[in-house]
């Protein structure tokens, strides 16, 4: 499914991510876990192409991903919700509205589909008004309706009420469910125990931990060392 090897990214001549592997198989929900600054957003921005590593290598169902653009990745099935509701684009395209380019996908995307409650009110005003936990569900919907093989969430449950997080993970439990895998960053742990198959914790750069949800959650001097949170 989706193996990054020993990827090195930069912003400048920041070194930022040094020597970063992980993978995601077919069926799981992997999170990517760090304090601020560890270098989680950037690996997932150099896995969507958004930045071009310099070093290492990333292949996505067979084909390799470094060096291609952001669309060329995107068509071949990495679909990704937005991160913080703010940066969230207009829920439109040019064209068929959202909910007839819905009813025509397949079988198996309108059941995703069926999870991410609809909005109030998100087809007339393309999404702007919404409330950030619709934002969300929005931004997570748009990217289901693309079909796609593997998606991406960045913190999506960062700043909303407990009860939105709470409907959040029904929805993510129930993708996952239908076999889509998904690859999580998230900093809200107990979101992360109900929901995980494995864990990666990134600290400067580099993987400092991977292990099995059920390693993790035995192992407390994990979260003390390396997310400054206790068991």
């Amino acid at each position: 499914m989706l193996i990054v090897e020993n990827i090195h990214s930069y912003y400048d001549k920041s070194h930022v991510l040094e020597g970063v592997s992980l993978t995601v198989n077919p069926g799981e929900l992997v999170t990517l876990l760090g304090r601020n600054g560890a270098g989680k957003t950037t690996t997932l921005r150099s896995i969507l192409g958004i930045i071009c590593p310099r070093q290492g290598q990333i292949h996505f169902n067979g084909q390799a991903l470094v060096g291609q653009k952001i669309f060329e990745i995107a068509r071949q099935g990495v679909g990704v919700g937005a991160g913080e509701p703010r940066d969230l684009p207009p829920a439109h395209r040019r064209g068929k509205p959202a909910h007839r380019r819905a009813q025509e996908q397949p079988l198996a995307t309108r059941r995703r589909l069926r999870h991410v409650p609809a909005p109030q009110g998100a087809t007339q005003n393309a999404g702007h008004a919404l409330s950030g936990g619709e934002q969300q569900m929005l931004a997570i919907a748009r990217a289901l309706l693309n079909d796609p093989k593997l998606l991406i969430l960045d913190e999506p449950t960062e700043g909303l009420a407990p009860v939105i997080v709470d409907e959040l993970v029904k929805i993510l439990r129930k993708v996952k469910d239908d076999g889509l895998p998904v690859l999580l960053v998230e900093q809200n742990l107990m979101v992360c125990d109900k929901l995980a198959d494995r864990h990666y914790v990134l600290e400067q750069g580099r993987v400092v931990y991977e292990g099995s949800a059920q390693a993790f959650r035995a192992d407390p001097t994990i979260k003390n060392r390396y997310l400054a949170l206790s068991a």
